[in-house]
C-alpha cells in the first residue's frame, strides 16, 4: 500500500492537479469582489429618480421642470453619485464625526419605520394610563402680588425691614397704595397671574416657589427670601394640582403610549446589535484620570466581551424582539 502511495506522490498528473487547484483558489480569492467592483462602477438612474426630482421641484412652489432642466438635474444627480462613490473608495467616510452622526440618525429613522406599532385597545390604554397617571398630572397654579425689599438698600437688615412692613399692612387689601409705598422698586412685575411652580421658580428660585405654594390666599404673608431679596406676598388664588381623568387626555395618553412602545423597541434593537460586538474599555485608572482633567497615555485596557450572536436572514439587531 505504501508503494502505491509513493508512486502517486511522484505522479506528474497529481502535481498538475494540485498546482491547478491552488491557482484556481488564488484567482478566486483575488477576484471574488470583481462583480461588486463592476457594480460599483455602474450608475443606474430610474423613472423613480425622475419622479423624485419632479416632486422636489414642485414642493418648492415651482413649476415642473422642463426637459432641459431635467437633464441638468440628472447631471447633478450623476455628479453626486460619482463623488460619493469616489469618496467611499478613498475611505473619506472613515472616522468622520459628521458622517457617523448622520448614520446614527438614519438608523434611528429605520427603527421608527420598523416599529410600525399597532393601535392599542381602549382597555389596554386605560390600564397603561392607570400605571402612568402621574405623568399627566396638572401642576398647581397661583396668582399673587408681592412687595420687594432689596438687599442693596437694606443690607443685613432686609428681612427685618420686610417683617416691620408686614405689621403695617396687615389686614389691608392686595392693591393698597400704602402697602406699595413701603416696598422697593422691583425690576420685573409686581403681580403674577396663573403661574406654575416651575414658572415661579425660573424667576424667583426654587426655594421661593416652594414657600409661596405653602401660603393660603387672602392676606399679606411672609417675608419670603429669593435671590433678589425678601418679599411680602398676597396670594389671590391657588388652584391645587390634580391628575386628570382618562377621558380628558385620552389622545395625549395614546401619544405617550406610542412613544413608550417605540422607545422599548429601540432599546431591544440596540441590545441586539450590541450583543454582536466585543466592547473594550479603558482601564478605571484611565477613566479617573480623564475625568480629573489629567489624561494618561498608554493606559491599560480591560476587555468587556459581549455575547456574540449570529443570525441567518433577519438582521442581528432584530433578534430578541
Amino acid at each position: 500500500m505504501s508503494g502505491h502511495v509513493r508512486r502517486w506522490l511522484h505522479e506528474p498528473l497529481l502535481h498538475f492537479l494540485v498546482i491547478g487547484a491552488a491557482l484556481f483558489a488564488a484567482y478566486a480569492a483575488l477576484n471574488r469582489n470583481s462583480g461588486d467592483q463592476k457594480d460599483r462602477r455602474r450608475i443606474v438612474l430610474t423613472e423613480n429618480d425622475l419622479s423624485q426630482m419632479t416632486i422636489a421641484t414642485l414642493a418648492q412652489g415651482r413649476p415642473a421642470p422642463t426637459i432641459e432642466q431635467m437633464r441638468s438635474l440628472l447631471e447633478v444627480k450623476i455628479r453626486e453619485e460619482v463623488l460619493y462613490r469616489e469618496a467611499l473608495a478613498m475611505g473619506l467616510d472613515k472616522d468622520d464625526v459628521i458622517v457617523k452622526r448622520r448614520m446614527l440618525q438614519k438608523m434611528d429613522f429605520l427603527a421608527e419605520d420598523l416599529s410600525d406599532l399597532r393601535e392599542p385597545s381602549r382597555e389596554e390604554l386605560q390600564a397603561w394610563f392607570k400605571n402612568n397617571a402621574q405623568r399627566f398630572a396638572y401642576p398647581p397654579r397661583i396668582s399673587f402680588r408681592h412687595l420687594y425689599f432689596s438687599f442693596d438698600k437694606h443690607g443685613a437688615n432686609t428681612a427685618e425691614a420686610a417683617a416691620a412692613a408686614l405689621k403695617q399692612i396687615a389686614g389691608k387689601p392686595a392693591d393698597s397704595s400704602d402697602a406699595a409705598a413701603l416696598a422697593d422698586s422691583f425690576m420685573f412685575r409686581d403681580y403674577y397671574a396663573d403661574r406654575s411652580p416651575d414658572q415661579v421658580g425660573s424667576e424667583f428660585g426654587a426655594r421661593f416657589a416652594r414657600s409661596l405654594f405653602d401660603l393660603k390666599p387672602g392676606s399679606w404673608q411672609g417675608p419670603i427670601e429669593s435671590g433678589f431679596g425678601w418679599h411680602l406676598v398676597f396670594v389671590d388664588s391657588l388652584t391645587p394640582g390634580r391628575v386628570p381623568e382618562f377621558v380628558e387626555i385620552e389622545a395625549e395618553a395614546k401619544s405617550e403610549w406610542i412613544r413608550d412602545q417605540r422607545a422599548e423597541f429601540k432599546r431591544k434593537a440596540y441590545e441586539g446589535m450590541k450583543a454582536r460586538y466585543q466592547v473594550v474599555l479603558p482601564s478605571e485608572r484611565a477613566i479617573e484620570a480623564a475625568t480629573s482633567g489629567n489624561p494618561t497615555n498608554g493606559a491599560a485596557t480591560t476587555s468587556t466581551p459581549a455575547n456574540e450572536t449570529k443570525t441567518d436572514g433577519a438582521p442581528a439587531w432584530m433578534g430578541g424582539l
